[in-house]
């Protein structure tokens, strides 16, 4: 059980001096700029509007923050640009690939914190998962990410720099893959990063990821998610649900006591879908805690009238979480009474589980806040 307590959010930007943001680097740091930014800051050094549009190319399609080998811009210009800009992309520090071909990257920022991203193959498509914080201030009780606390934000470049380190790593530039914002943190608590991530990457001067091959997984940050409704470069939407009543989801997933259950699905219903789109409903079978016949009814009204889908997944156990996985008897009952009903559902196959690359099982061994500073201890 997870005891009451009253849900406070940092600020999705950090104060000068936290932690919460990455303040190491006083120059601007070329992967945190859309392209028309990123043009407007090179002509500030002199040189032409399409010296910035080469840079932009050099930095996501050749995959280089080295300046002096940009060897279409003058030599002069070069140099300029190297003393205005700092910072490094995403660096790999270490990587495990598990016997289904699923590798996790150990990617090393620029100020020596780490995130953990992961390339799935053959999902049919190609999929990356990266990570839009350092830990997670969420704190649901089924995921090891969420044991870390939030040590801090990502920003923009940090976010879209996975998927170019994971691109290039991969050789997959230049073809299509997905990317799923389901790794360490939740992207919503750092939402404008994100979507500046997410305008960065769909840009067609870089890696022209579309908006629909991304999708975005929140808890439910119901304000977000009506903010998100009015972008224009709107990902897919993934919410974790994992619970069919208000008190069930308040004791593993704690943002439910100031975003309740009912807030969410009605966030959902107003939530623009676009044709042939639905929004994707995130379910983590618990044994004996939320895997009941009566669980899945529940789902089935809860989820109607919304152009829905459901993913579930049998939990991935690890030694820090209380919970079991149910038989997979329970598990395809659970989707059988949802698939009678109408609704879309898969199950979904873990990927990476012996390499803990799995879903709610990211999580960077020393990178933890104290006991005394666990921001998701606040919560």
């Amino acid at each position: 059980m997870i005891p009451w307590c009253r849900v406070v959010f940092p600020p999705a930007r950090g104060r000068p001096g936290s932690d919460l943001t990455n303040t190491v680097e006083k120059k601007p740091v070329p992967l945190d700029f859309e392209r028309p930014e990123l043009e407007q800051e090179v002509a500030s050094l002199g040189a032409k509007t399409f010296h910035g549009r080469q840079v932009f190319r050099w930095l996501w399609r050749k995959g280089t923050s080295d300046f002096e080998s940009m060897t279409n811009l003058g030599r002069d210009l070069r140099t300029r640009l190297a003393a205005h800009f700092s910072g490094d992309a995403p660096r790999v520090e270490s990587r495990q690939i598990s016997i289904d071909g699923t590798v996790k990257f150990l990617l090393r920022l620029a100020d020596g914190r780490h995130v953990e991203s992961v390339y799935i193959p053959d999902t049919p498509a190609q999929t990356f998962c990266v990570s839009t914080q350092v830990g997670c201030a969420m704190a649901c009780a089924f995921c090891l990410t969420g044991k870390m606390g939030l040590v801090r934000h990502l920003t923009a470049g940090e976010i879209a720099g996975q998927v170019r380190t994971l691109a290039h790593e991969t050789g997959l530039v230049g073809s299509r893959f997905n990317v799923v914002l389901m790794g360490m943190g939740e992207p919503l608590h750092n939402y404008d990063a994100t979507m500046k991530a997410l305008r960065i990457l769909a840009d067609d001067e870089g890696l022209g990821v579309h908006p629909q091959r991304v999708t975005l997984s929140t808890v439910g940050l119901v304000p977000a998610i009506e903010r998100l409704a009015t972008e224009k470069v709107m990902p897919n939407l993934a919410i974790s649900l994992h619970a069919t009543t208000e008190e069930q989801r308040a004791r593993i997933v704690p943002v439910n006591r100031k975003y309740s259950l009912a807030d969410v699905i009605e966030a959902c219903r107003r939530f623009p879908v676009a044709k042939r789109r639905r929004i994707t409903f995130e379910y983590v079978l618990l044994d004996g805690v939320n895997d009941t016949p009566a669980d899945a009814r529940r789902l089935v009204a809860l989820l109607n009238p919304i152009k829905a889908k459901v993913n579930l997944l049998p939990l991935n156990e690890a030694p820090a979480i209380a919970f079991r996985r149910p038989p997979d008897e329970r598990v395809n009952a659970f989707a059988r009474i949802l698939a009678e009903r109408g609704l879309r559902v898969s199950v979904r196959r873990s990927r990476g589980r012996d390499i803990r690359a799995a879903c709610g099982q990211l999580i960077v061994e020393g990178e933890a806040r104290s006991s005394g500073q666990r921001l998701a201890d606040r919560l």
